[in-house]
């Protein structure tokens, strides 16, 4: 029986092999060579890793932006998955679909909707305007200003093409991704170990710190993963809402194999670094799940 069961894994080992073995195999040829195969100057070299040195700023504006948008999902989404789990049936089903919701549309849809809501023009300003929040803000940008009989006073706040305007899409996008690994997680404890504490004389805040925090903290890794990884290598996310300013990774290797600088060599290169530290960074924190969860256990 379990031979004819392994032969229905037979595609998907091909297709694995197909879509993500042979891929990874060609970008460490690519990152590790210089030239083009066939030609007389194609050579092994490691120059496309030191030549990255030159992009560190890109390397740690990625990293930065990345974990700020995963540290604002955190403290969005375990409120958020702790409130929808101590809830009603109906309202969780009326909760999931709202968060569900969303992510019916395109992904870059949403994104180019908030682009015409952070616009110099849009919809926000539009409503700062209205309530006079541009004058206050051009008032507080002049006191502050190096020079203010120098400063020019404008018609809006600027937030697109900003580092936070990157962030705000960030965790409007993945948001989801940090709710529901924690709701599953939550709404799947014993009940009995909560009135356990309860009846040993444990507040709720205790009942909180000592029992639902370590034991949701599975849920929490996963939705750090999944947040932190799509956020370090996303680049439509930095290019429509940074404005072409807040280059990162994802625009780095996308440059470097179809802009105007191109070099597939240096772009598998930090393809491959940024693969690394990602893998790195899930061993770290399921290694650090585990420690925690036998401590719970102990």
């Amino acid at each position: 029986m379990r031979n004819k069961l392994s032969w229905f894994a037979v595609p998907y080992v091909v297709w694995m092999a197909v879509m993500v073995v042979i891929p990874i195999l060609i970008m460490v040829v690519y990152a590790f060579t210089a030239g083009e195969p066939g030609a007389g100057e194609f050579e092994v070299t490691a120059e496309n890793f030191t030549g990255m040195s030159v992009y560190s700023s890109v390397f740690l504006r990625s990293f930065r932006l990345a974990l700020i948008a995963t540290l604002v999902c955190l403290l969005i989404g375990y409120p958020a998955a702790y409130w929808m789990a101590h809830e009603g049936p109906g309202f969780q089903r009326v909760a999931m679909a709202l968060i569900m919701l969303p992510m019916w549309m395109n992904f870059l849809l949403r994104t180019y909707s908030w682009m015409s809501i952070l616009e110099n023009n849009g919809l926000l300003n539009q409503l700062f305007r209205s309530v006079g929040l541009v004058d206050l803000y051009n008032q507080i940008a002049c006191r502050l200003a190096a020079d203010p009989a120098l400063y020019e006073p404008t018609a809006y706040i600027p937030m697109i093409g900003s580092s936070g305007a990157v962030v705000l899409g960030m965790v409007y996008n993945y948001l989801p991704f940090m709710i529901l690994p924690i709701y599953s997680v939550i709404v799947k404890l014993d009940r009995s170990l909560l009135e356990a504490a309860r009846d040993l004389g444990a507040d709720s805040r205790r009942v909180f710190r000592r029992v639902i925090l370590p034991l949701s903290l599975p849920g929490v890794l996963s939705g750090v993963t999944m947040v932190f990884v799509p956020s370090v290598s996303t680049f439509a996310i930095s290019r429509l809402l940074g404005g072409g300013t807040q280059m990162m990774l994802g625009d780095l290797i996308e440059q470097q194999f179809l802009g105007g600088a191109y070099d597939p060599h240096l772009g598998a290169a930090i393809s491959m670094v940024m693969m690394v530290i990602v893998v790195v960074c899930m061993v770290v924190m399921n290694r650090f799940g585990e420690g925690e969860g036998e401590a719970v256990m102990l």
